[in-house]
């Protein structure tokens, strides 16, 4: 088969021919149709990850149809259009991940190559509204925007919510599901292009973190909010807490912008605000966050599209952060 591998740090992805292991039992091979970029693959291959590893294939997010079984299979997967879910061996509990916990696309081969190979338990029917691209840039971003959304902040219908950083892919699923659940939606970012595309899928409005009282400015415009979805940490993380209403929760997916230095325990104490973490999710969130974009026929925001052969170019676009929504390679 054809796959794209990176072979070391800030590397452009080569594409060449790699032979598959033979299947062992519970595992299915799938041809991959579409897969997703997410930031981790960028991370990676600047060197910037745990665990680095080279060769590897890389891409946690995919879609396609199930080719061959191993043993023990269950037959009725073949020919299947699926997804996959890239949060492995998450272990028994639903309060955070085991020991074992991994993500497809490093350490183990991942989605940027014709065929993909795994353990059945990881995949699920796609969404019948979707399409295998639309489905392919559900796994990763949107998981992790469903469990920090439902799972850990616990949002409700009516709820205020505001997502930092908006172009981001977890940070437009945490718009998306957001919206549809009722919540009163609001941003940040850096672009007033892209806060106008969030309003144009359902924000009521979002303001410039580049401005020197961003959350001041935001609190005149929307008031306080019951829920905030961060990926960014770092120096600006105090105003997350300002911005915030007594009792609200703000949950944590992210450190891009480094380690959080300002906060101040007054007002964290004093609003008796919680601060989560979250990362990826469990079984039952994939489960659960499948549910819920069937049930309200949520369609992932796309940013462009490439044949694999321009893989490289995905990576620079996700790499200067130019993207609203997800970027994709078709196979």
């Amino acid at each position: 088969m054809k796959a794209s591998i990176l072979h070391g740090k800030n590397q452009d992805l080569q594409i060449e021919s790699f032979t598959l292991p033979d299947l062992q039992p519970g595992e299915v091979r799938v041809r991959i149709k579409a897969a997703a970029l997410n930031h981790r693959d960028v991370w990676i291959q600047q060197g910037q990850y745990a665990g680095l590893k080279y060769p590897i294939i890389l891409g946690s997010d995919g879609a396609g149809v199930v080719e061959s079984l191993g043993e023990k299979v269950d037959s009725s997967w073949l020919g299947k259009e699926v997804i996959i879910n890239p949060s492995h061996n998450w272990g028994k509990g639903e309060a955070c991940q085991g020991r074992d916990f991994k993500i497809l696309g490093l350490p183990d081969n991942g989605c940027f190559a014709e065929y993909v190979q795994l353990g059945a338990e990881y995949l699920y029917p796609k969404p019948p509204h979707l399409t295998l691209t639309e489905s392919a840039a559900l796994p990763l971003a949107g998981l992790t925007a469903f469990r920090a959304l439902f799972s850990r902040a616990g949002l409700q219908k009516g709820e205020k919510l505001l997502i930092s950083g908006a172009g981001g892919g977890v940070a437009q699923f945490g718009l998306l599901l957001g919206v549809a659940a009722g919540a009163e939606v609001w941003v940040t970012s850096g672009s007033a292009e892209k806060i106008e595309a969030c309003k144009a899928l359902g924000a009521m409005g979002g303001i410039s973190y580049k401005s020197e009282n961003w959350s001041r400015e935001l609190s005149q415009l929307a008031g306080g909010f019951d829920v905030i979805l961060d990926g960014a940490g770092g120096d600006g993380f105090n105003e997350l807490l300002k911005a915030a209403n007594p009792g609200g929760r703000i949950v944590n997916f992210g450190g891009t912008r480094g380690k959080i230095t300002d906060l101040t325990p007054q007002i964290l104490f004093w609003k008796q605000l919680s601060i989560l973490g979250s990362t990826m999710g469990s079984p039952g969130d994939f489960q659960a966050y499948l549910k819920f974009v069937e049930s309200h026929q949520i369609r992932p925001t796309l940013d462009r599209i490439y044949p694999f052969a321009e893989i490289n170019l995905a990576f620079r676009r996700m790499a200067a952060g130019e993207q609203m929504g997800k970027i994709l390679v078709e196979l």
